[in-house]
């Protein structure tokens, strides 16, 4: 019996081997499988190229020239390094530019030939490609995969070529293609007339016409949705099927929680509280995605099922991603006025509710647990969780260690959730005994994703923000233009308001152009804000050093706060108006919202200056998209269109990583018909037992590990 292809290593594939494979390993391929389901970015039809004459200014094209000429220069006002390439046709001349890419001056020989794709443009009576991608061919070599057909162009890494990933997938198609099994019965792609996965696979990478790869593209998105609508449909039914935390709550409860902050709740928030309240009720888990966008008020509505678990004579587990959030989240419960008042029976403004079924509750006791705290007081907080003296436990990954015992978890949040794995969300729940479970994430789903992609969710949407918020003003400047910029900054700090100023990079590289952290630091001290008080904060200083300086901005005793993406996730300075985020154009869309969420929270307007210098197409659309609106819902449509649901979702999200290729914005006709066809499977076969499914079974278990499994185990 064969071996499956994937768990063949790709360096046994002809021109890979050992060395080669750590290249691989870059792109997420470790065997043949990954191999040949890495989708090509898009396609060259190399049949016919674009000649020089016909090019049509302003839009993306792909050109066959031969290298002219070629020189390097600098401008004479910043010093950048520019590299310019005279290329030409029988038809014509054209210039392609890159600036900063001193090392390209290796490459580009005269009388190379070299297949160009970008947008074209005309500067100064010329046509211009200004960092196009780029192909060098080699005649001798290139007549079979690389010219006179459509040709595959893949996502690469450095020390990668077009030329060299070709050829090896090739080479893997010709010695494993027999081995790849076809998880789709029969009769299900006769019903939806679907090629087999071998001429699928094949077409996917070497079509021989549009039609043949839009063909496969089909067969492999219903694949994929099929799938993960599997997926998710079974772990609802599993979870639902389980005995829960069956929790009092009445609505006496619900308006004192409401009632004891010192400002109005949106409606949005009163809804979901409302919804949560429902939930914890029921006599099975709760599992609720709650979406809301920065600065909406999340974590304050999570706080009302940490309550009411405490009021039961439970316990609750709030997960973040770092330690600074850990310990504002911490600082923040312990500064909520009234919330002692909760404990037993002692409610606010209105009667009590019947006593906690443990009889013990007189007051709550937060603490926080990370993975930098003193052994003495780590023993002392591990012993409360034990005990269940601990009401609320504030954490970081740390909670997921074996020696964290809870006495009776009946409530888990998980901030930022596409932060964690779908393995460490399930460590987190099997603490408890089918805890009830809500997921947070300030990055919103697009509306016309969410029932698809959180089939195994109940959704919350927080879609209103705080009243009393200021507009945040968000605006594009080159690199070159940081002088002007900065004076701007200086008048704002003038007149008493506070500005982060955001880098990609903490210390200098010498292999990348950028500005860093440490060293613009310093130079801000020296001159550029002299006259006001500088911090820095980053991931990698200690965290004393980190918690001081965020401590020391919050309480205006630091007026520049020098960052990097430490900040990205929610960090609260209510008076912090300004934001510089230099080299924006290494930042995703997401990033960038979420840094420029740090700023905007209070009632005074806000200004973001995104200070760039893009290299490509899609970065100056993701910078364009950021200042052309605020809202993260609409973003991140935008973000799908652009970078497509593979990179959008991340690779930590269940199935989210999964959805390799396919646009469910695009392919919703496929979409509808692979969950029906699901739905069909599930209520027929809800244990996927039957000897036609037990092959989407394994699929499933093998491709979602630690998804369904943990489920099975419990």
């Amino acid at each position: 019996m064969s071996m499956s292809i994937d768990r063949i290593s790709i360096q046994y594939v002809k021109g890979v081997g050992p060395a080669k494979k750590k290249l691989f390993a870059k792109l997420g391929i470790e065997t043949i499988g990954d191999l040949f389901y890495l989708f090509p970015r898009r396609y060259e039809d190399r049949r016919q190229m674009t000649r020089i004459r016909d090019v049509k200014p302003g839009s993306n094209q792909t050109v066959l020239a031969r290298v002219l000429d070629n020189q390097a220069r600098r401008t004479w006002y910043t010093k950048k390094h520019v590299y310019e390439v005279l290329v030409g046709d029988q038809t014509g001349r054209m210039t392609c530019v890159w600036f900063n890419q001193p090392y390209l001056a290796h490459y580009f020989k005269p009388g190379k030939d070299v297949v160009f794709y970008g947008k074209v443009d005309i500067y100064k009576n010329r046509l211009q490609m200004v960092a196009p991608e780029y192909e060098i061919l080699d005649a001798e070599k290139d007549s079979l995969l690389n010219t006179g057909r459509i040709v595959p162009v893949y996502p690469l890494t450095r020390g990668m070529t077009q030329r060299y990933l070709r050829k090896v997938v090739y080479e893997a198609l010709g010695a494993y293609e027999e081995q790849l099994e076809d998880i789709m019965p029969v009769s299900l792609r006769n019903k939806h007339r679907l090629f087999n996965i071998r001429h699928s696979i094949k077409a996917l990478h070497f079509p021989d016409s549009a039609g043949d790869w839009e063909e496969a593209l089909r067969r492999l998105s219903f694949e994929e949705f099929l799938l993960f609508q599997l997926s998710v449909r079974k772990r609802r039914l599993q979870i639902v099927g389980r005995p829960g935390y069956q929790h009092h709550i009445d609505s006496r409860l619900v308006h004192n929680f409401i009632s004891s902050f010192p400002f109005t709740l949106t409606n949005a928030q009163r809804r979901v509280i409302n919804e949560i309240a429902g939930d914890m009720q029921r006599d099975f888990p709760m599992l609720r995605l709650l979406q809301g966008d920065v600065g909406c008020g999340k974590t304050l509505v999570s706080l009302f099922g940490c309550v009411a678990a405490a009021v039961n004579g439970f316990q609750s587990a709030i997960m973040v991603p770092t330690e600074v959030l850990a310990v504002q989240h911490y600082e923040n419960i312990l500064r909520i006025k009234g919330l002692e008042d909760y404990g037993g029976r002692r409610l606010k403004n209105g009667p009590s509710i019947p006593a906690c079924p443990a009889g013990r509750l007189q007051s709550f006791n937060p603490v926080l647990l990370t993975g930098s705290l003193p052994a003495r007081r780590k023993e002392e907080v591990l012993a409360a969780i034990t005990s269940g003296e601990a009401d609320i436990v504030i954490g970081t990954h740390a909670l997921l260690t074996e020696d964290v015992r809870f006495k009776e978890l009946s409530f888990v949040v998980i901030d930022e959730q596409h932060k964690f794995g779908v393995r460490q969300r399930a460590l987190l729940s099997a603490k408890g005994k089918n805890p009830d479970v809500l997921v947070m994430t300030a990055t919103p789903i697009p509306r016309s994703l969410s029932l698809t992609l959180f089939g195994d969710l109940d959704i919350s949407v927080i879609d209103e923000m705080p009243a009393r918020r200021g507009k945040v003003t968000t605006k594009i400047y080159p690199l070159e233009q940081d002088e002007d910029v900065y004076e701007k900054v200086r008048g704002l700090l003038a007149s008493g308001q506070q500005a982060f100023v955001v880098y990609p990079v903490i210390q200098e590289s010498e292999k990348l152009d950028l500005k860093a952290a440490e060293e613009m630091h310093a130079m801000f001290v020296q001159k550029t804000f002299k006259d006001y008080r500088i911090g820095l904060a980053h991931g990698q200083m200690k965290r004393s050093e980190l918690d001081g300086a965020m401590r020391r901005f919050r309480e205006h005793e630091i007026d520049v706060l020098v960052a990097t993406t430490v900040l990205e996730v929610g960090v609260d300075v209510p008076d912090a108006s300004v934001m510089v985020i230099e080299h924006a154009e290494r930042f995703g869309i997401s990033q960038l919202h979420q840094l420029r969420g740090r700023i905007g929270r209070g009632e005074r307007d806000a200004h973001c200056f995104l200070l760039c210098e893009p290299t490509t197409e899609e970065s100056m659309r993701r910078l364009e998209a950021v200042a052309s609106t605020a809202n993260g819902f609409v973003l991140a449509e935008k973000d799908l269109e652009i970078r497509g649901p593979g990179h959008y979702f991340g690779r930590h999200q269940h199935g989210m990583n999964e959805l390799r290729f396919v646009n469910p914005l695009k392919q919703v006709d496929i979409l509808e018909t692979a969950r029906a066809e699901a739905e069909e499977i599930i209520q027929a076969d809800p244990d996927l037992r039957d000897p036609a499914h037990e092959i989407l079974l394994k699929t499933i278990c093998q491709r979602y590990p630690g998804y369904l499994e943990h489920i099975e185990a419990g």
